[in-house]
């Protein structure tokens, strides 16, 4: 084989091996949880803003459940933005005793511009607030919610991100697929990067942010994924977002495959604007500054391509194991076949051991089976994200399951 070709797969050994050994790492870090206690009285104050676009089948259950938090009532403010409605939401906001914040804006459409919008409405507020909670209007949340992000706030973050959980798992197997590859996420990544105190990731939704920080940079979010641009702007001014593993917000997940098709593109396609926006940015500073926490950030905003590393690991394991291939061409084997085994009997077993750990039902580890195609889904997904990833023309996702969160409790 050419030389050329010899070093491309050579490297290719090394970059692949060496993050799939990182994440697996990662993942041990957060099967074990250390115990945390709360040690502060409610005292910072919350403008909570709900992000609805034609909602009206499932806000009330949230504004319902927002007035039964375990939090002092005058501590906190809710505003729901009626976001180019052309339903009944922001009449059952107004029934709800609740201000509705209509907003009519044909060209900039979509929850990171419809955010900005309320964030200057809301610092012509009266009343001022230590802290904004960003949710969405198929949303409910934990009573303790506000209770968590207290305690981080007092603590003195400034970017906190809750616990996200999904609201109807047992819907169908799409619904379910949501909730495994959250459950894992929750645990093997969101909770080991805190434990080791490097930057989380923002979810779109149970996210707190000081209003410091909020009118010192700005929202500036205005892509697909809004939650992971604030993130990589966060983390470029050495900001790093934490994470309240105790504050649960319920998110209400598509049931069917084709409206999971669409909001996953969706998401695809600004992962991909974000990570041509910030990735290599992230990766000087990390560089310069030499701050693996950086670093490290850089990897989440390299997400998109962990489908292309599957690829060229499934490759790897099919040249080196299964064939003789390697040995036919002449290519070096840098990393042994045992390791590329090994690599994917732990990346197999990562959520069932999740799973586990979480002590959930035997169904939840069924829908493990249909899972695997669910993840083979995203293949198509971020082939066509990576070449259409200048779209910037907001999907809705329907949301109709109206649940309250005492029957979440049961």
């Amino acid at each position: 084989m050419e030389p050329y070709l010899e070093i491309l797969f050579t490297v290719l050994q090394i970059i692949v091996g060496g993050i799939g050994v990182y994440q697996i790492m990662l993942g041990f870090v957060g099967y074990y949880r250390k115990k945390e206690t709360k040690k502060h009285p409610a005292q910072k104050s919350f403008a909570i803003l709900i992000a609805a676009h034609n909602e009206e089948a499932v806000v009330g259950a949230l504004l319902e459940n927002l007035k039964k938090l375990d939090y002092p009532q005058e501590l906190y403010d809710t505003f729901v933005i009626c976001d180019n409605c052309t339903d009944r939401t922001a009449e059952i906001v107004m029934a709800h005793q609740v201000r509705a914040m209509q907003r009519f804006d044909p060209v900039k459409r979509g929850k990171g511009h419809a955010i900005e919008w309320m964030l200057e409405q809301l610092w012509q507020e009266k009343r001022s607030y230590d802290a904004v909670v960003i949710l969405d209007a198929d949303n409910l949340v934990s009573p303790n919610f506000l209770s968590e992000m207290n305690e981080k706030l007092v603590d003195g973050k400034q970017v906190i991100q809750g616990y996200l959980e999904t609201k109807n798992p047992y819907d169908s197997w799409v619904s379910l697929s949501y909730a495994l590859m959250y459950w894992y996420m929750n645990r093997a990544w969101q909770l080991s990067r805190y434990q080791l105190r490097l930057p989380n990731n923002l979810g779109g939704t149970g996210m707190c942010i000081t209003t410091q920080l909020l009118k010192e940079i700005g929202w500036g979010a205005n892509s697909l994924t809004e939650d992971i641009e604030f993130t990589a702007r966060c983390v470029e001014r050495n900001i790093y977002p934490t994470w309240a593993h105790d504050a649960i917000v319920y998110d209400e997940k598509p049931i069917d495959l084709a409206s999971s098709m669409r909001q996953r593109l969706r998401w695809m396609q600004g992962h991909f604007y974000c990570a041509r926006q910030y990735f290599f940015r992230l990766v000087k500073l990390a560089m310069k500054n030499r701050n693996f926490a950086q670093l490290d950030a850089s990897l989440y905003l390299f997400q998109p391509f962990r489908l292309l590393l599957f690829v060229v690991y499934s490759l790897m394991l099919y040249f080196q194991v299964a064939t003789s291939a390697f040995d036919d061409w002449g290519i070096r084997e840098v990393l042994p076949d045992w390791f590329w085994v090994g690599m994917g009997v732990f990346f197999f077993l990562q959520t069932p051991i999740v799973l586990l750990i979480e002590k959930k039902p035997l169904k939840a580890i069924l829908g493990y089976i249909p899972y695997q195609f669910f993840l083979l889904t995203w293949l198509p997904l971020a082939v066509y994200a990576f070449f259409t990833s200048n779209n910037t023309q907001w999907s809705h996702t329907r949301h109709t399951r109206a649940i309250r969160i005492e029957e979440l409790s049961k």
